[in-house]
């Protein structure tokens, strides 16, 4: 059966409200969690970006959830130390966390002052730190020269069972390349054929394990006010590869995004005032096969839309899948 989870969305609230949200969607019936992990919003509007991995300690202690995070080791972040943030997150709270690695987007990676290398070579740096991290938290010691740079790391605190490795991917040539490596696949909504063919694409070249999908949704009680929330704040979220990888501040998205239509958003989020039609968009996804489904309200007030949800969509598909 599909498992329905609560997307965190550090770009777009305050931890402590979000800490609050998390606990709310486990109590109206959420059966999982998720973690965006940005050092910049996608917009001024959003206008959070707390630091993701500090509030997982406290989002995994304050609810039995599952949670996974989105990461983008090799720039920003050294492969060893998020190894061993998954360590410890596995050691303190086995079977209930998942990490998703991606090649990342310039908006967060800037930040170092290094260049921002094309992505044959991002995609060359993650397959770096994947294997420094799967050695790593299989209690090797590990010294590399590469694209990354790693001199006799060791963890010292790891899980008795590594917590997966997800693949992220929005196209189908990446959920390919994913294949060899992950334990599982993670994208976001698209139409229906092109997460099929992504599906296709990973199975069929050995991809193994679960896959995830992230679903953008904009409700509220009027049509009018959905469609205002989604073009507020996710219609800098509208811009496809490699855009939106390689524009490298807020201030660039909000000019880009400046006269972007709100038939565009609503090619992104599924925007509606109607829980019966979030209930078909919903199945749609549980009938491709996803085994969890993180719903993302790209609102900054949640309370809301969970407990619609949890009241009104999620009893729903509860036999779906």
């Amino acid at each position: 059966m599909t498992v329905f989870g609560f997307h965190a969305s550090h770009e777009q609230i305050h931890p402590t409200k979000l800490l609050e949200a998390v606990i709310h969607a486990e109590r109206a019936g959420f059966g999982a969690a998720m973690s965006s992990d940005h050092f910049s919003p996608w917009s001024a509007r959003q206008g959070q970006s707390a630091f993701a991995w500090s509030w997982l300690g406290a989002a995994l202690q304050a609810t039995n959830l599952s949670f996974g995070v989105v990461n983008a080791p090799g720039q920003r972040y050294h492969p060893a130390i998020i190894a061993q943030a998954i360590g410890t997150l596995g050691a303190m709270y086995p079977g209930r966390f998942w990490a998703a690695l991606g090649s990342g987007e310039a908006s967060n990676e800037h930040i170092t002052g290094d260049g921002w290398p094309r992505k044959e070579l991002r995609n060359a740096r993650l397959r770096e730190c994947v294997d420094v991290i799967r050695a790593l938290l299989a209690g090797e010691e590990v010294s590399h020269d590469g694209l990354v740079r790693v001199d006799r790391a060791k963890l010292w605190t790891r899980p008795e069972q590594p917590p997966a490795l997800i693949g992220a991917a929005v196209s189908v040539e990446t959920a390919r390349w994913v294949a060899d490596w992950a334990d599982g696949l993670i994208t976001v909504n698209a139409p229906t054929e092109h997460l099929r063919q992504m599906i296709d694409a990973y199975r069929q070249a050995g991809g193994r394990g679960p896959l995830h999908l992230q679903v953008h949704v904009s409700w509220a009680p009027d049509q009018d006010q959905a469609e205002a929330i989604a073009y507020d704040q996710w219609r800098s979220n509208v811009f496809p590869p490699p855009v939106c990888w390689d524009l490298d501040t807020a201030e660039h998205f909000d000019a880009v995004s400046e006269q972007v239509p709100m038939e565009k958003v609503a090619s992104t989020v599924n925007v509606s005032a109607d829980l019966g039609r979030h209930v078909g968009w919903l199945e749609e996804y549980v009938e491709l096969g996803f085994d969890q489904i993180a719903l993302h309200h790209v609102g900054q007030e949640q309370r809301a839309f969970i407990d619609a949800f949890g009241a009104e969509v999620l009893p729903k598909l509860r036999t779906a899948g």
